[in-house]
């Protein structure tokens, strides 16, 4: 066992009360649970008790900065300063605007509202002297107005904006007055308010207040010039609030019952290098963020040790009466996390050489090792869009459905005690340092308008619905299916293509060789010499590699228990001079023999004609023109060439692989229609009747779905980019004959002719060219019609493509959901068709040979198969994993390769077992019955090359010269099934 192993193992184990830095064991642990399946969406609920809350900072939303008698405060201040252009003066005008602010609370169904006091609207410039009622009245109007419609508030003392006459007179802050001061302030909300309030929040943030306000100056009061000054601040905000929570305590606990702490905000941070010294750089990380205030709050006292060894001097000390005084001062954990802080550390220095990460389930775990399972109060989370984003705001949207979905997590399978979830705002704001550049708000502020007009966001929307399902309750179509495929279903793999190498062995060889018997046993080709022709046909056993090639594929295929293999001919070797009179003879003969080999073995080979590679045009050189495809005659021709030779073995055919590529020109689609429905009829015509097969082709069908699936605004863009990305072959041919209505009226309004026309002829020949309807499905996408800059947008479809945060990633998104959509697609669109799935894997790192992913990503993708088909009644008649190998797919395989070593991985085992059980018998029921496929012939697919030494002398200049001929010949056994 590793040292590192060792000590994750040590950390691990349980313990009655936190020790020193127990949440090191944090990224052990999550370094352990299984993959992928710890990382799949849960579908659970919150506890009933869950607080569902949304908050807001009073300098971002109030405005009215001096009316009724408000003082100034330092953000009023410091946003005039400098070559500062905005301020927060209007902000959201929430003081002029408590009933629309509210409307909004009760349209999201929370059960709390988080809000700030502007102590410079209370007390003007900072003490009970200059109290000022209007202002005292505006927050009783506010708090009453919650209780009206059922929402408790969440109280914040001090939100960033001390007044600015206690910064001007006493330096803010940096003076320990201020914790004598802010108590008296405390004092008076706890005596005006707390009869209704019952969570407090002293302090929030201090990080940024000491760091930001006091450090690096990017924030008020922009103080940069004493890089000491942030630890002599914060130990004073330490002090501040715990002088503040013993008055609560002493005076006010026993009547109000409330609870109160100081809100903490941090990032999470990964390792760069799995080192313990790595671990210990991101403890140490948080140490300097969150550790800085909570240690002192919830464990000892005292600042942690590592910021103690760093700092020196430089920290100021507890003495032993204030470690008494601050330890233990926080009912719960009130804890921040996103944009406020996440990704906004301004440099590096306190990341010390680890990554940062926005990872709020192993934060919470964190926090729940480090000290001592404290109840958890998530009192901001959110996410932020660009300030032009209005009222779709997908992205805002999915980050937050990120973080609730992790706090479900951190409830449900850590066992941590996260009590309520803030999000994180309730309108949109002045942002800070940021100003108007970015919008946090669930709500949209259109701050050109007198009444600051608030509309909810679809972010909202979402919101209110995880509020009304307390989460995201399972539902049957989330479950795992039970049942099974029917006895004829297909279970195959896909491999773009076979390794193909024809070297003619010495069977075919006229040299005359020198057997070195004596000595090495080498054999030397001897010059000038050659053997007579063979008068005989070649044989399969005729080819070098044909072990390798066709034996060890084909038992590679019944090693996975399969009873298709579907791989694709390559034209341009098969005829590359484009002229099919002129085939590459060898090697259509080595797929012959390929294809017969796996007959034998009972395995059905599904062949493709053309497979579209981005790489290469795959076409015969004299044909990749730059008008590609504009004789589709010639495929025709290639295809009756390959029917002609390999239709007695091959009874499924694909004559277009994935035609319907982004990159593929309209034009071009076209002609391979055209030259798609030439080869269909060439077999339906002159071969289906001898042969027996099936012909179609295979469209490339990732689902799309609906960012927000309850809005029609992006149900329109889904409909459209699966009628560019799939009707566009698929409606010409299983449907009317043309190209999808949607897709021409779209192409009319942007005044584009590049779509062709069907001619009637044209219309006639394509239309019906299919014996079943063949997909490659891999992953899903989201699409939305808003438009968001960090996204990839479609400017001709007008569409923004994304994806859910919550979504398993490798490279693409794992969405085994999107499969039975995508087959649900087709049979709403063309009926009873029926349906493969011709290729389905997802890219996995080759050297996990315990591939867990694919495991995970078969399984599900199965079982959304299974689903479909016996419980939508889609005609499936197939699946086929892809792929065979890395050596010819890489990261796709269910073999991997080192050197030349086949290594059978973790996913073929377990597809097999789905194979062998044709799906996911009901436990306890019946055993399918099926009746018995033929055996195969043992003795079939042995070729046996078998050497046989003839001598032969010669006798020249008195020198008799034995040479032993090595003669191969080809035994054939049970000759009747060969």
């Amino acid at each position: 066992m590793s040292a590192l192993l060792a000590l994750f193992t040590f950390l691990a184990l349980p313990s009655a009360t936190a020790k020193p830095n127990a949440g090191l064991k944090t990224w052990g642990r999550f370094s352990k649970l299984p993959y992928p399946s710890d990382k799949a969406f849960l579908y659970d609920t919150f506890p009933q008790d869950f607080m569902w809350a949304v908050g807001t900072a009073a300098y971002q939303v109030e405005g009215a900065f001096e009316k009724d008698g408000k003082g100034l405060s330092i953000w009023d201040t410091f946003t005039r300063g400098g070559n500062r252009m905005v301020t927060g003066d209007v902000g959201s005008d929430s003081y002029h605007n408590i009933h629309a602010d509210i409307r909004a609370i009760r349209q999201l169904g929370v059960s709390h509202y988080r809000f700030s006091l502007s102590w410079s609207r209370i007390f003007p410039n900072g003490t009970r002297e200059s109290y000022n009622e209007i202002g005292t009245n505006y927050y009783r109007t506010l708090i009453k107005r919650l209780k009206e419609v059922r929402v408790q508030p969440v109280v914040t003392l001090y939100h960033w904006d001390l007044p600015d006459h206690l910064q001007q007179t006493l330096g803010g802050w940096s003076n320990p007055e201020l914790v004598g001061i802010f108590k008296d302030y405390a004092d008076f909300c706890f005596q005006t308010f707390g009869d209704d309030v019952k969570y407090w929040i002293t302090i929030d943030n201090p990080f940024v207040v000491a760091r930001h306000g006091y450090g690096t100056g990017v924030v008020a009061p922009g103080i940069k010039n004493d890089p000491d000054l942030p630890f002599r601040v914060g130990h004073n905000l330490l002090k501040a609030h715990a002088a503040a929570w013993h008055l609560y305590h002493r005076l006010y606990r026993p009547r109000q019952q409330g609870k109160l702490s100081m809100a903490l905000a941090s990032h999470w941070i990964k390792p760069s290098r799995t080192r313990l010294e790595s671990l210990r750089e991101c403890q140490c990380s948080l140490d300097h963020v969150l550790g800085w205030f909570a240690r002192p709050l919830f464990t000892d006292g005292d600042y942690p040790p590592c910021m103690k060894a760093r700092l020196g001097s430089r920290l100021p000390t507890f003495t032993r009466e204030e470690t008494e005084q601050v330890r233990g001062t926080a009912d719960f954990f009130a804890l921040s996390h996103g944009a406020a802080l996440s990704f906004q550390l301004i440099n590096d220095s306190l990341k010390f050489g680890q990554q940062e990460d926005l990872d709020l389930r192993m934060l919470l775990y964190w926090v729940n090792a480090e000290y001592d399972k404290p109840p958890i109060f998530v009192v901001q989370s959110g996410w932020y869009v660009l300030g032009n984003t209005k009222t779709e705001d997908p992205k805002h949207m999915y980050y937050l459905k990120r973080f609730i979905a992790e706090a479900l997590k951190s409830i449900a399978i850590d066992g941590v005690n996260v009590i309520g979830y803030t999000a994180w705002s309730l309108i949109d704001g002045f942002e800070w340092h940021r100003e108007y550049g970015i919008r946090r708000g669930l709500y949209y502020v259109d701050f050109n308008t007198p009444d600051m007009k608030r509309e909810p966001k679809t972010s909202a929307t979402f919101y209110r619905n995880v509020i009304q399902k307390n989460g995201f309750p399972e539902l049957p179509e989330n479950r795992a299916a039970q049942g099974v495929f029917p006895c004829d279903f297909a279970w195959g793999v896909s491999a773009n293509s076979i390794q193909v190498e024809t070297v003619p062995s010495q069977f075919a060889d006229p040299s005359v060789y020198l057997w070195n018997i004596s000595s090495n046993g080498e054999l030397m080709r001897l010059q000038g010499l050659s053997a007579p022709p063979l008068r005989r046909t070649t044989h399969c056993a005729d080819y070098a590699s044909i072990r390798q090639q066709v034996r060890l594929p084909v038992d590679e295929i019944r090693q996975v228990g399969l009873n298709h293999f579907h791989f694709s001919l390559n034209w341009s070797a098969l005829v590359p001079t484009g002229d099919v009179a002129h085939p590459n003879s060898t090697l259509l003969r080595y797929y012959g023999c390929f294809t017969r080999q796996m007959l034998q073995a009972n395995i059905t080979p599904v062949v493709t004609l053309w497979h579209h590679t981005r790489q290469r045009s795959s076409l015969p050189a004299p044909l990749d023109t730059a008008s590609k495809w504009e004789t589709p005659e010639a495929f025709a021709d290639y295809a009756r060439l390959c029917y002609r030779e390999l239709g007695a073995h091959v009874k499924m055919w694909i004559t277009l692989n994935e035609p319907n590529d982004e990159m593929v020109s309209y034009e071009e689609g076209h002609q391979m229609l055209r030259a798609h429905a030439l080869a269909w009829h060439a077999y339906d015509r002159e071969f289906r009747h001898a042969q027996g097969g099936k012909v179609s082709l295979a469209l490339h069908m990732d689902w799309v779905e609906p960012a927000f699936s309850f809005s029609r605004e992006d149900v329109e863009p889904a409909k459209r980019v699966l009628d560019f990305r799939v009707g566009w072959f698929a409606e010409p041919i299983f449907g009317s004959g043309d190209y999808p209505l949607g897709m021409r009226s779209w192409l009319r309004q942007l005044n584009s002719l590049d779509l062709p026309v069907f001619n009637e002829e044209d219309k006639q020949l394509v239309k019906g060219t299919y014996d079943f309807f063949a997909i490659s499905h891999f992953s899903t996408k989201l699409v939305t019609h808003a438009k968001e800059d960090s996204y990839t947008y479609s400017a001709m479809l007008e569409v923004q493509h994304m994806i859910d945060t919550t979504w398993i990633m490798s490279p693409r998104p794992v969405v085994p959901w999107g499969l039975r959509k995508a087959l649900n697609w087709v049979k709403e669109h063309y009926s009873d068709v029926p349906v493969y799935v011709m290729a389905n894997g997802v890219q996995e790192d080759p050297a996990h040979f315990k591939d867990s992913l694919r495991v995970y990503y078969l399984y599900n993708y199965i079982n959304e198969a299974l689903k479909a088909y016996t419980l939508d009644g889609v005609n499936l008649k197939g699946y086929f994993a892809y792929a065979l190998s890395d050596q010819r797919d890489p990261g796709f395989g269910l073999y991997g390769q080192v050197q030349d070593e086949v290594i059978v991985k973790a996913s073929l085992s377990n597809y097999r077992n789905i194979i062998q059980h044709n799906g996911f018998p009901i436990q306890g029921a019946a055993p399918q019955q099926c009746p018995k496929l033929p055996q195969p012939c043992l003795g079939c697919h042995v070729l046996t090359k078998r050497p046989v030494v003839g001598f032969l002398t010669l006798v020249g200049s008195g020198v008799l010269i034995t040479l032993g001929l090595i003669i191969y010949y080809t035994t054939k056994r049970h000759k009747e099934c060969y």
